[in-house]
């Protein structure tokens, strides 16, 4: 259609009709002349409005599912990330409750054994210093940590410090073969050195071979001239084998130590010694025994039993009722034979006095 005069005209006046029948449908209200024109357009062109609706949602519906699974998506991933962060953060958690017992056994350990500790994290083992038994800790020279000194933990005896840098130190452990401590048993005094066996218990040799020794027995360490490299009562382990004496000068036994060597995490190194020997105040206090507990059994009688009883009850006394009655029978009795003994005595009485009287009548006559 050209742009004309006349068709400017005509779309002038067309939008003038459609507000002029808008300001009469707002004017009428419910009762709007043109409601009959709106019902008959809606009549008309409801069914073709259906049909488009019917086949453009699905089109928009798969939009819109796009759009949204995209939002999901994201919201996934974002859930995803705080699991994960949630998982780490609780990890982290555990990690450090069980960081803080450590700590706190250790310090407990220190503070009754009147030791000056410098506290470290175990960050490398063994491999960068071969094959022996050795850990690696985050402390060295700029923290106080010199060589040969008492390495410990919250559990007892971890080793001895036998290198240091300026920011790490080298720590050989007990259970190292090249390792050997002095020891002193609690019960007997009794002194000896321990040797490390590997992942094998301590063996400890005795000085005395006629010291007495049992199972269970706990030994703590002895002490050193000048305090190194050990000082003394840090706790070593408890017996779990001793071998027959023999008649040696000296005896050997098996103790398992108190530290786990290999999971070791937090542990102290001592940079001051206690003032005096703390002798076996560091060591656990001793499990109580569990008492035995106390059966108690309790007899009720069971109806059967009481019915039985009542049963026997009523026997003894119709047994008892028939003796008496026996009894009294057999009095009777003897009463009766009295009675005919009499009887009979009265009897024979009779006849003699009958003979007497005929023969007193035969002399008369």
């Amino acid at each position: 259609m050209r742009d004309t005069k006349e068709s400017r005209l005509l779309l002038v006046l067309l939008v003038a009709i459609a507000f002029a029948l808008i300001t009469v449908d707002i004017r009428g209200g419910e009762e709007s002349p043109v409601d009959g024109a709106r019902q008959a357009a809606a009549a008309v062109f409801g069914p073709v409005e259906n049909g488009v609706a019917a086949a453009v949602d699905p089109v928009g519906n798969a939009i819109g599912a796009v759009r949204d699974s995209g939002e999901r998506h994201d919201r996934i991933a974002v859930l995803e990330r705080e699991n994960a962060a949630l998982k780490a953060r609780l990890g982290s958690d555990d990690r450090n409750r069980s960081r803080l017992r450590q700590l706190d056994g250790m310090l407990k350990k220190a503070a009754t054994g009147q030791y000056g500790i410098k506290g470290a994290e175990v960050i490398g083992i063994g491999a960068a210093q071969g094959f022996s038994w050795t850990v690696t800790i985050d402390a060295g020279s700029r923290d106080g940590i010199q060589r040969d000194m008492t390495v410990l933990n919250g559990d007892g005896l971890v080793g001895r410090v036998t290198t240091v840098g300026p920011g790490t130190s080298t720590v050989l452990l007990a259970n190292d073969p090249d390792f050997t401590v002095g020891t002193r048993m609690e019960r007997t005094d009794e002194l000896g050195f321990a040797t490390g066996q590997g992942d094998r218990p301590l063996s400890v040799q005795l000085l005395n071979g006629k010291a007495k020794v049992r199972k269970g027995d706990r030994l703590v360490t002895f002490g050193s001239q000048g305090d190194k490299p050990f000082v003394p009562g840090v706790p070593v382990g408890e017996v779990v084998r001793v071998d027959p004496a023999g008649g040696a000068l000296t005896r050997n036994i098996y103790v398992r130590p108190y530290a786990a060597f290999t999971k070791l995490d937090i542990v102290g190194v001592v940079v001051q010694a206690p003032r005096t020997d703390p002798r076996d105040t560091v060591l656990p206090a001793k499990p109580k025994p569990t008492p035995t507990p106390t059966v108690t059994v309790t007899v009720t009688p069971s109806a059967n039993g009481e019915g039985q009883a009542q049963g026997e009850d009523q026997t003894g006394d119709q047994t008892r009722d028939q003796t008496q009655d026996q009894a009294q029978d057999q009095a009777q009795g003897g009463d009766q034979a009295q009675d005919q003994d009499q009887d009979q005595n009265q009897g024979q009485g009779d006849p003699q006095a009958t003979s007497t009287a005929a023969v007193t009548g035969r002399d008369d006559e």
